[in-house]
């Protein structure tokens, strides 16, 4: 088979982790980029690549790439692509487009010109043009123009890839399920290890983390928008398919995953969440408060996505909190790493923990750092009122 060239888009700041787990797949020409990895491999790659990255946002499969200055130009770039190999005319179709410092004035109107360079195609071939449907479509064509060139992709993934189909309802601030993966990643934890999310949540933290304990691929139960396209075997799709199935471990022994969270209902939703996973027996779940609740083992890895910006009321009651914080770790979980997400500046000073490493991530449009702690018994620091610091 031929190879082609691939671009797997993720939450910005895990662009190195998805470089690991593409290269696992065996993928080739593996480059980092801002938001995402290119990469390249045959057409097969796409059902290993969907099925089991936990970072990805998507696989887009170029298809185009061209020079352009005006409307017209892009128009002609799109129409020389064959369409109709790609996708039948009776699959609905959706285009997106992004730029960067690109020469046309209106996106608007290249996501027309776009549309109709393909439909215009399908036109010429079969004499009908493909359908429109903007909100459920069954092929996705994403547009990339930057100042003078532009790439075309279709989209293999269907629906965005942290779109595991577990998580039925979330609670009011949640965490997308790949971001959650590439947390876990950066951790550093391995199954096995002992493993808590102390403020839980919905519990996307604690279930990626027995996805990965269980060796379950994350896009087992669900369907793919490469099934649409022209070249989709169903009987290799259903082998790959089947021999994911066949590696899920089932659990045994005690939980080494460990969640909780202070609020009741919380605790009921995450453990909904838990059961619609599949993963209710990976995952012991408490109500806890983590500012007095106990280690679950003399070590291991915490992991927790506090209240920060718009998940509290006030500064005032962040800048109590973190302190707080602070405070158990050092006092409950000595021997633990913790890998803490916040989204304030502040949190390092606050804390009165030194951070060991500072990761950027993105959670949308919100800038946030993962801070790693090395929590160890002894001396630590504390913030005056004056801002300054002190050893306690």
């Amino acid at each position: 088979m031929n190879t082609e060239a691939f671009f797997a888009p993720c939450p910005r700041g895990l662009e190195a982790a998805l470089a690991a787990e593409l290269r696992a797949l065996n993928a080739a020409d593996v480059s980092v980029a801002d938001g995402g990895v290119g990469f390249a491999g045959t057409l097969d790659l796409v059902y290993h690549a969907n099925l089991e990255s936990r970072i990805a946002s998507r696989i887009l499969w170029r298809v185009g790439q061209g020079r352009y200055r005006n409307e017209d130009e892009l128009y002609a770039l799109v129409r020389d692509i064959d369409w109709p190999r790609l996708f039948k005319v009776e699959r609905t179709l959706r285009v997106d487009v992004a730029a960067t410092r690109s020469p046309l004035q209106s996106l608007e109107f290249a996501t027309l010109k776009i549309k109709d360079a393909v439909c215009d195609r399908f036109r010429d071939v079969a004499g009908v043009r493909p359908s429109i449907d903007k909100q459920r479509p069954e092929v996705r064509v994403h547009a990339f123009l930057a100042e003078r060139d532009a790439t075309l992709y279709v989209d293999t993934s269907g629906e965005a890839l942290f779109k595991r189909g577990y998580r039925r309802e979330a609670d009011l601030a949640p965490l997308r399920e790949n971001l959650a993966a590439g947390i876990v990643a950066l951790s550093e934890w391995t199954p096995g290890m002992p493993f808590l999310d102390p403020m839980c949540g919905s519990g996307t933290i604690a279930i990626e983390a027995a996805l990965i304990a269980a060796d379950r691929a994350p896009g087992l139960r669900r369907s793919f928008g490469f099934q649409k396209l022209g070249w989709y075997d169903g009987p290799t799709w259903q082998r790959i398919h089947q021999r994911a199935h066949n590696r899920v471990r089932p659990h045994s022994g005690a939980a080494t995953i460990h969640a909780s969270d202070v609020d009741a209902r919380t605790i009921e939703l995450c453990r909904r969440n838990l059961a619609e996973a599949g993963v209710a027996q990976w995952i012991e779940i408490v109500r806890a408060d983590l500012l007095e609740r106990s280690a679950p083992a003399p070590q291991g890895v915490l992991i927790a996505n506090p209240p920060y910006g718009v998940r509290l009321e006030s500064d005032a009651a962040l800048a109590a909190f973190y302190p707080k914080l602070g405070d158990a770790l050092k006092r409950a979980f000595a021997g633990w790493t913790a890998s803490i997400m916040s989204g304030d500046a502040r949190l390092p000073k606050l804390i009165g923990l030194k951070a060991s490493r500072r990761t950027p991530l993105w959670n949308g449009a919100l800038e946030c750092r993962l801070y790693r702690f090395e929590i160890v018994a002894g001396r630590h620091l504390r913030v005056k009122a004056d801002g300054t610091t002190v050893q306690q």
